[in-house]
């Protein structure tokens, strides 16, 4: 058996070497445009499905695609010598990316990757999928595909899971995850979706807020109605919704829905700490977007907010007359669309039901509410003392020459909440992304420091895990 801590120099020196071929390797998968939300490109995505089982099979793995209802998945499979004494892990990704519009809009041809200059990030590879997720993913493939051509062996069993749904809401993704649940059980799983906390500093993100959606559909009179006959004593659909979604916050931005706030797991002291210490300036976060004040919880800061803290936001609202010119109409409904992000202690459910009895609370007598498809994502949080994050955080710093950043995500990533469920993993979410790559948007692009030192920092992280 391979001596790990002796093996990983040649591996990061592999890497070092075939930097070229490692481009040409992502700019071959950039060039295909696997937009998953448009029919037309249903060939473009199975033809990216055959290229990452194609790789895989490359540096060894046992590699195929598997239909679906929808685009298909690529599973891979490396058992490593020792499997079942050495960790088994599970990495993830997604060859789909976003549609590319407006095109008028890109500098070049999203799907002809060129490489530039960049004044802050200095050379970058610019195309759609260069960040999400093709350039991320293919950090991983790169360092496997090191430890095999150095060594002829990873230092862990692996199993790569690549769907190509995740930026149409992965319809295919708990069906296959069901139906596969045997295969696809590892110790751990990696998720390579996420980002750096800043160019220079590695980050483990360490908590991902949930999601919960509803949509509210509020009916007064039967029918749209003349103001100047009715415009007084007709209650105005507009004006009841508009009356309760303004009342879901206080003076203070607290929810004031019924037991939002119940078993809520706050951050430890420590995380807390951490936090500060990055030194967060919510006035400079805020001028970024064009605002000054902070809106949400007055007693809780900018990162506790986005982090730790749940919010109820009005996403729209559709009623009424919205054509050119005037119409004196008081509309018969209206309706407004709604999420809420969530923090660990909370369920979507439980969430969705305090929302309804907040509702009904409001709602006049000669009113009626619908309410249309609803649901949601559990929130998930990760014991950063866990042997596995400790040894990717000394990997990180290894590579980086300082501590990863334990980060949390305002965000949700549904597939790690259903790794925790339905396979009963935790995952490690390690990304290179930065907040300036542009992602679903023209002119997308992935630093090359990231890109290669992301596939050294992996190449360091399975050396750290086999020892565990």
């Amino acid at each position: 058996m391979t001596d790990n801590k002796q093996a990983i120099p040649g591996v990061l020196k592999a890497l070092d070497e075939n930097t070229e071929a490692a481009l040409a390797r992502l700019v071959e998968i950039l060039k295909i445009p696997s937009i998953s939300t448009d029919p037309a490109h249903n060939d473009d995505c199975a033809r990216a499905a055959d290229w990452c089982a194609a790789t895989l099979a490359d540096i060894g793995f046992e590699a195929s695609v598997r239909s679906t209802n929808g685009q298909p998945m690529v599973v891979g499979h490396y058992r490593a010598e020792g499997e079942g004494v050495i960790p088994h892990v599970l990495f993830y990704g997604h060859y789909d990316v976003q549609p590319a519009d407006p095109l008028e809009e890109w500098d070049s041809p999203p799907f002809e990757p060129r490489m530039a200059d960049d004044g802050t990030n200095g050379k970058i590879i610019v195309g759609r999928g260069t960040s999400d997720d093709k350039g991320q993913f293919m950090t991983f493939l790169e360092a496997c595909q090191a430890w095999k051509s150095v060594h002829g062996a990873l230092p862990v069993s692996v199993t790569v899971l690549l769907e190509g749904e995740e930026e149409s809401g992965s319809p295919s993704l708990g069906p296959f995850l069901d139906a596969n649940a045997e295969e696809l059980k590892a110790d751990l799983a990696l998720v390579c979706d996420t980002g750096q906390w800043d160019a220079a500093s590695p980050a483990i993100t360490t908590m991902l807020r949930g999601l919960a959606h509803a949509e509210i559909i509020i009916t007064g009179p039967s029918r749209d109605l003349h103001s100047g006959m009715y415009g007084g004593p007709a209650q105005n659909a507009i004006r009841v919704l508009t009356s309760i979604l303004g009342d879901l916050q206080d003076a203070e931005g607290r929810v004031k829905i019924p037991g939002f706030y119940d078993g809520i797991i706050a951050p430890t002291p420590e995380q807390l700490a951490q936090w500060v210490a990055l030194g967060v300036d919510d006035k400079t976060y805020l001028a970024a977007i064009g605002l000054e004040r902070m809106a949400g919880e007055q007693d809780h800061s900018l990162l506790e907010q986005l982090w730790s803290r749940p919010t109820a936001e009005i996403n729209g609202i559709i009623g009424g007359y919205t054509g050119p010119g005037s119409k004196t109409v008081i509309p018969s409904k209206a309706s407004s669309k709604l999420t809420f992000r969530l923090v660990p202690g909370q369920e979507p459910d439980k969430i969705i039901n305090g929302f309804k009895k907040f509702v009904s609370d409001r709602l006049p007598a000669d009113c009626s509410v619908e309410y249309l498809e609803s649901g949601g994502s559990l929130a998930v949080g990760f014991d950063v003392t866990a042997p596995a994050f400790r040894c990717t955080a000394e990997a990180l710093e290894e590579e980086w020459g300082k501590a990863p950043v334990l980060m949390g995500c305002g965000g949700s990533i549904p597939i790690v909440e259903s790794f925790q469920t339905k396979l009963g993993m935790d995952s490690l979410l390690v990304g290179f992304a930065l907040d300036d790559d542009r992602i679903h948007a023209p002119n997308e692009k992935y630093n090359l420091i990231s890109f290669h030192k992301g596939a050294r920092s992996w190449a360091r992280i399975l050396e750290k895990l086999a020892s565990l």
